[in-house]
């Protein structure tokens, strides 16, 4: 893979399961985005959520846009540094960004590739930034537990609806508050889901 003139190698060779930062996480993080880009012009579902703290990173950043140009949804949670700019026609028109900033500091990263319908999800350690991804070793695994893999979809569907704590990030990147008085609070829904699932199984 070639991006702005520079080789971006994966090797699969090396990790079989892992994206490994200064290894073959940038490679694979291009590849999954690529995916996603060529099915959505074969008219296959397709789409991209990531949360993170910080978006940064030039490369990734372009095949962002890339992929929103080719029609693919983008949905980006992101709770720091965001150097993305959403919702720019002809640029990011199909990237949208949130911010959630409530009582619990939260610190996961997560990326979910559509991937036509069979959603890849990988969790990790690597926020989007160059000293993340070219100068520390960092570590994202694929996460296959079918219970875990549906707990962590309905805790990012109530992250996207968040109109109590969560923003919109305009493209100007101003956060952009919801003025609703009533609606989703994810931390306090999320609190509750896994509350229930604790009195589950000692129950």
């Amino acid at each position: 893979i070639l991006i702005q003139g520079k080789p971006i190698v994966s090797e699969p060779t090396i990790f079989k399961q892992l994206l490994v930062a200064r290894f073959n996480l940038l490679g694979e993080f291009v590849r999954l985005i690529d995916m996603e880009i060529e099915n959505a012009r074969r008219g296959i579902v397709s789409g991209i959520t990531i949360k993170l703290n910080n978006l940064e990173d030039e490369i990734l950043i372009a095949k962002l846009y890339d992929a929103s140009n080719a029609g693919v949804r983008v949905k980006l949670l992101v709770r720091s540094i965001c150097r993305l700019i959403p919702g720019v026609p002809g640029q990011s028109e199909n990237i949208t960004a949130h911010r959630i900033v409530d009582r619990f500091l939260e610190h996961g990263r997560i990326f979910i590739f559509e991937n036509a319908g069979d959603p890849l999800i990988y969790l990790g350690s690597a926020d989007w930034m160059r000293r993340n991804i070219y100068h520390r070793i960092e570590v994202c695994f694929p996460l296959k537990d079918v219970v875990l893999r549906d707990q962590l979809l309905k805790m990012i569907d109530l992250q996207l609806r968040d109109n109590i704590k969560g923003v919109t990030i305009d493209n100007h990147l101003a956060n952009v508050r919801n003025t609703a008085e009533t609606g989703t609070r994810s931390q306090v829904e999320i609190y509750k889901l896994l509350r229930s699932a604790g009195d589950h199984l000692i129950n």
